[in-house]
C-alpha cells in the first residue's frame, strides 16, 4: 500500500462566534485510511457539531458548527505518520 501524504495542509482560520468554519487537507491518494481530526489533541467524531466528510477522494474536510470560545485552539489532521495543524 502507498504511503499516504498530505499534498495540501490546513490553513490557520479565523471566525466569530456561532459562525461555522471548514478546514480542508488535502492528501496523495484516494482511499485513505488511518485519518484522525482532532481539536486540541481531542479526536472528533462525526456529528452535528463536527461534520467529516471527503471529496473528490483526496480532500479530507472539517466543518465546525457554530463555534464558541471553547473550540479556540489548534486543529490537527493526521493521515499515517503524517500531520499539519492550524
Amino acid at each position: 500500500e502507498p504511503d499516504v501524504t498530505i499534498v495540501s495542509g490546513l490553513k490557520d482560520m479565523v471566525v466569530f462566534e456561532g459562525d461555522d468554519v471548514t478546514f480542508r487537507c488535502q492528501v496523495s491518494h484516494e482511499n485513505a485510511r488511518d485519518i484522525e481530526w482532532k481539536l486540541q489533541d481531542v479526536a472528533l467524531q462525526n456529528n452535528e457539531m463536527n461534520e467529516i466528510s471527503v471529496e473528490k477522494g483526496k480532500i479530507h474536510i472539517l466543518t465546525l458548527r457554530k463555534v464558541t470560545e471553547q473550540d479556540i485552539g489548534t486543529i490537527t489532521f493526521r493521515v499515517g505518520p503524517h500531520t499539519s495543524t492550524a
